[in-house]
């Protein structure tokens, strides 16, 4: 054993003046692993209880996060996370994989059947560690090197995935490998402009069209990208990342009855775990002369995931989406979902009540974009204000914006609020609070002038630094009101 020990601890044996036995070396060697967090790291642990806790007293308003299930997090934090387990069910390049085939055929088990899939028509790969290589994953596979895609343009709503990039610099490595052309919306109305993408279309000739959205209050249609897609051979990509559980739930039109590739996240309005998901179409295909053509989608995707882009996959992880994904097929779910819609409808009527700008005035979905100029402030300082009260959302770009790093808006969802049992007359209240501490911004903006730095400098002085801690008291006994799923206190 002594042979095992490093170069201190032999020191410390050998040299040292205060002598420690092998034994209690072992000893010391063990025990740190059978000790929870809150002995063996108690810096580490003090801080998840602080997040724990801006959690519970905060309103979470970022569309793209969720409260997932006490269930989620007990397969997160299972022995599933020690095995590697390269390679696909029954093909596998380790042994002792024949319980996490299980897991893994059971999560694709359930993601047919959470949407409505017939397995002879669709297979699933449930492997991606996010939806960023997901989305990527399917390009490389069916998009070749240099390629041709279209995806909504990022200050119009769309996700750097889709292959962002400014006149300057490739953004996104979707970019770089590949060659991107943004479609855009209407720079007045802020809805999609389908007839500007179907003429760009016709002069790109893309190999991939995404129909998806990071910050887009519509419904998208479906049938109207796939008419464009027929019209120049592409294949249609629904990134369906932010929607998937209001698609499960349908309260939302679903892109599989028109599409070839449906990709996802499962942690936003799922309500899962941080994880990925890739659709693919299986079986035939009927062309222009009415024969019949098998999809190839199936091998190449696999192939694209593990070994192309990824090694083992994080078996925990997909634990958790199997059982988010039960979780989905419930009555419950359904009506979660149908709340999510119903939150955001009076959200955005309540804030265009007291004369904030949403953009395409209103949403269908789980979100919303608010353009704060209409109430003279900046989509930065809209967002520091808030979140000094505890209401988290993120500053993003509205249409017309020339800079996602100075944008003019910020994007509000609903379904972390939700899963926490907020209800309309609840989201009223959220109003009020967010109208509150938006008015107080103007007036601290006024005063501090445009420069950020000088406005965060002001929000800690004098009379403005009371008024923010005591509306922050406000929402804090507010919050603490509703429960939070998980663990009590981490």
């Amino acid at each position: 054993m002594l042979s095992r020990l490093s170069a201190t601890c032999k020191h410390l044996l050998i040299e040292g003046s205060h002598r420690i036995s092998l034994g209690q070396i072992a000893k010391m060697s063990t025990k740190y692993l059978h000790e929870p967090v809150w002995d063996n790291d108690p810096e580490l642990f003090e801080i998840m209880k602080r997040e724990k806790q801006r959690q519970v007293k905060g309103l979470e308003m970022i569309a793209s996060e969720n409260f997932t299930s006490l269930a989620v997090l007990n397969c997160l934090g299972s022995c599933l996370t020690n095995k590697y387990s390269e390679g696909y069910p029954g093909h596998r390049y380790y042994g002792g994989t024949q319980f996490i085939d299980q897991v893994e055929n059971l999560c694709i088990e359930r993601a047919l059947k959470a949407f409505n899939l017939c397995a002879d028509e669709w297979g699933v790969n449930v492997q991606p560690l996010s939806g960023s290589p997901a989305n990527f994953a399917v390009y490389t596979a069916l998009v070749e090197p240099h390629g041709r895609i279209m995806g909504l343009d990022l200050p119009d709503g769309g996700h750097l995935t889709h292959g962002f990039f400014t006149a300057t610099k490739k953004i996104s490595a979707t970019s770089i490998f590949f060659e991107s052309m943004p479609y855009k919306s209407n720079q007045e109305t802020g809805f999609l402009d389908y007839d500007a993408l179907w003429k760009s279309a016709k002069l790109f000739k893309p190999k991939l069209i995404i129909a998806g959205v990071s910050c887009y209050s519509r419904a998208l249609d479906y049938k109207k990208f796939r008419e464009i897609c027929d019209d120049v051979g592409a294949i249609l990509m629904a990134d369906m990342a932010h929607i998937s559980g209001l698609v499960a739930a349908g309260v939302t039109p679903s892109p599989f009855e028109y599409s070839d590739i449906v990709t996802t996240t499962t942690h936003k309005s799922l309500r899962g775990p941080r994880a990925g998901v890739i659709f693919f179409r299986k079986g035939f295909k009927t062309n222009a002369k009415g024969e019949k053509i098998p999809y190839d989608y199936e091998s190449k995707i696999n192939q694209a995931v593990f070994p192309g882009l990824q090694g083992g996959p994080h078996e925990n992880a997909i634990a958790g989406v199997a059982t988010c994904l039960r979780q989905v097929m419930t009555p419950e779910f359904k009506e979660y979902a149908q709340q999510i819609v119903r939150n955001a409808q009076i959200l955005s009527d309540g804030l265009q009540a007291r004369g904030y700008k949403v953009v395409t005035g209103g949403t269908e979905v789980h979100m919303l974009l608010v353009d704060c100029r209409s109430v003279g402030l900046t989509g930065a300082k809209a967002e520091y204000i808030l979140e000094e009260i505890s209401i988290t959302c993120n500053k993003n770009t509205v249409p017309g914006d020339k800079s996602a790093l100075n944008p003019s808006g910020i994007r509000l969802g609903t379904p972390a609020l939700t899963t926490r049992g907020l209800k309309e007359e609840d989201i009223c209240q959220v109003v009020d609070f967010m109208d509150k501490g938006m008015k107080l911004g103007k007036t601290i903006s006024e005063k501090s002038g445009p420069k950020l730095v000088d406005f965060k400098k002001a929000c800690q002085e004098g009379a403005f630094k009371e008024e923010l801690d005591c509306l922050r008291q406000e929402v804090h006994k507010f919050s603490e009101k509703f429960p939070m799923p998980g663990f009590e206190c981490y």
